[in-house]
């Protein structure tokens, strides 16, 4: 396609694929305007472009995407200043593959870690520059060049700067929060959350009190409490952590016309009965999800946490090194619910670094850091993804997840989502047949216009003239245009045994199974039976996961019933070198399936 004089709006344009876009659309003589999230990143944006093509028509904007009048105002300023807009490149939501898979590896830049040795153990510094201020390094003859300088060099603590900053406990739960947070600490689906949610809400038998709703509602988009749970959770938290744990007034965070605030937030509804009280009334899954609910809402009524930083300039002749490091001081509210970022690997200062401190070059390493792709969604991103956006209630997240899987429109692996062959080429064809209902803006629009019908500040009627006669035509137009969609079932080496052909993987309500393609005249059928590339330990066939009646996986011989082998845990093709038996995999580690031999081996070494 020719850009040239062409005028593009690229959301997501101050970083990653976005700047690429805008730069690449720039090199070829396009007018660009660059949407942010902020105004202060796509002024940022815009001036980074700005140096690398002096020339460029370029501008930043920052529309709210979730309000069609603020992206109307802000394109409308676009077009008045270039012109027409010939296209938009959306970067803020991705709905294909494409961009997952078109990285290349020459977009990174260059870190180098330098291990200086202190007092006590050893420090990692990053390279930031020299006396001048900080420095980029482009290539390898740059980096040579520095590593160069730096051998013989003597290393000085030359700063240190320390302070105190506090961490904000957590809000408490709503809806969105609650689904996000089980799936990547309890690995539960979206649809698995708001199941178990609705037991603990409805009420469930607990031991010497009988039946009792051990949550509030949990279709939310509200963070608020009330006055009486407040009130409760201070004087439960000051008898069991102390009063230095008690908080004041739960932060409500920011309002936004997207939240309706009918409920409180996801909270116990006695946080005197703690986890542990009711542990052995509850299921597994149930107790995980009701200690993570009570965790955060308890962790939301308590104090900040207290952290003492330490900010250390390293000199190397003119160059300059950084460690920056940080310790809890007070732990607060981390005392029952620590953060994700808080679990990881920080640096820790030995206590008597200052500027007398010796330091001896211990090792140069030289650190390649890239440019990462954006990662595929997870369930849990996904949800907060279309809160952002302002797409969806909290009562439509798990069910809109449920449908794509179910209509094999996306799968799930680990935990992350694909779009499948069938989900790329439906939506090819919604974008062709509707671009502008299958567009976010619309469908954050027609929500806000929804919410101000329930208002009473907006005329259904209204909305409905405008909207569907677009529709109606749309639909029409489609059903005579556009073609069927078909996709080839994967063909298996699996033979029919009745009539000689491989059989293909189809799906059902309960997921894969095994079939002839001669359906009709033949119609036989298989359990798809997934091979994990293992012989069976007892016969010698492969080993293929299976499912109890309640969903738990395990791992058995394909030759089943025949052959009876079956393990909770993978096992292993690598064979136990003390006794000769199987292995099986454990975490990190191969442990020997006879406990009586007792080898364990950690995989990798």
């Amino acid at each position: 396609m020719r850009l040239k004089d062409k005028v593009a709006i690229i959301t997501g344009g101050s970083r990653g694929i976005g700047f690429a876009t805008a730069d690449a659309f720039l090199r070829e003589g396009a007018k660009v305007a660059v949407a942010a999230s902020s105004e202060k990143n796509a002024e940022a944006a815009v001036e980074k472009l700005k140096a690398i093509h002096p020339d460029a028509e370029v501008v930043g904007i920052s529309p709210n995407l979730g309000s069609f009048e603020s992206v109307k105002e802000e394109f409308d300023k676009v077009e008045k200043q270039f012109g027409r807009i010939d296209i938009l490149v959306n970067n803020a939501g991705v709905s294909e593959s494409t961009p997952f898979t078109s990285y290349t590896e020459a977009d990174f830049d260059r870190v180098i870690a330098l291990n200086v040795k202190g007092e006590k153990k050893p420090l990692v510094a990053k390279f930031y520059g020299d006396e001048n201020g900080k420095i980029q390094i482009h290539n390898q003859t740059e980096l040579d060049a520095i590593l160069k300088e730096i051998e013989s060099s003597e290393y000085k603590v030359l700063e240190v700067k320390k302070g105190e900053r506090t961490k904000k406990p957590p809000l408490p739960f709503r809806t969105s929060t609650l689904q996000q947070e089980a799936s990547k600490h309890l690995n539960f689906s979206t649809q698995k959350t708001m199941r178990l949610a609705q037991q603990l809400y409805e009420g469930v038998d607990i031991k010497g009190s009988g039946t009792v709703g051990l949550i509030t509602y949990l279709r939310t988009d509200s963070t608020r409490v009330s006055e009486e749970a407040e009130a409760a959770a201070a004087e439960y938290i000051g008898a069991n952590y102390g009063e230095q744990y008690v908080g004041g007034t739960v932060n409500a965070g920011k309002n936004t016309a997207k939240i309706q605030d009918a409920h409180e937030a996801i909270r116990p509804t006695d946080l005197s009965r703690s986890p542990a009280v009711v542990k052995d009334s509850l299921s597994r899954d149930l107790f995980r999800l009701y200690q993570l609910i009570w965790n955060r809402f308890a962790a939301s009524c308590m104090t900040p946490a207290v952290y003492e930083t330490t900010s250390v300039t390293i000199g190397a002749g003119k160059y300059r090194f950084h460690v920056s490091a940080s310790k809890v001081k007070f732990d607060g509210f981390m005392s029952v619910y620590t953060l994700d970022e808080e679990k990881s690997d920080r640096v820790f200062l030995s206590k008597s670094l200052d500027e007398t401190t010796e330091l001896s070059k211990e090792e140069i390493e030289p650190k390649q850091h890239f440019t990462q792709p954006p990662a595929h969604y997870t369930e849990a991103s996904l949800v907060k993804t279309l809160e952002e956006l302002g797409i969806g209630r909290p009562s439509t997240y798990a069910p809109t997840i449920t449908t794509l899987l179910g209509r094999r429109y996306i799968v799930k692996e680990n935990k992350n989502l694909y779009v499948s062959e069938l989900g790329e080429v439906v939506n090819k064809i919604m974008k062709e047949a509707f671009p502008e209902i299958v567009d976010e803006r619309f469908t954050a629009n027609m929500e806000s216009l929804l919410d101000k019908v329930e208002e009473g500040t907006v005329d259904w009627k209204m909305i409905i003239r405008n909207f569907y006669p677009d529709l109606d035509e749309a639909v029409k137009r489609a059903e005579i245009e556009l073609e069927s969609v078909k996709i080839e079932d994967e063909v298996t080496d699996v033979i029919c045994e009745e009539c000689g052909r491989n059989m293909v993987i189809k799906y059902g309500p309960h997921g894969k199974f095994l079939a002839c393609p001669g359906f009709p005249e033949c119609r036989n059928t298989k359990p798809y039976l997934e091979k994990i590339g293992v012989p069976c330990p007892v016969c010698g066939k492969d080993v293929v996961i299976r499912k109890t009646k309640k969903g738990r996986k395990y791992y058995g011989c394909e030759n089943n019933p025949e052959c009876d082998f079956m393990s909770w845990q993978k096992p292993s093709k690598e064979k136990c070198p003390d006794c000769g038996g199987y292995m099986l995999e454990k975490g990190n580690k191969l442990v020997c399936a006879d406990e009586k031999c007792g080898y364990v081996k950690t995989i990798g070494k």
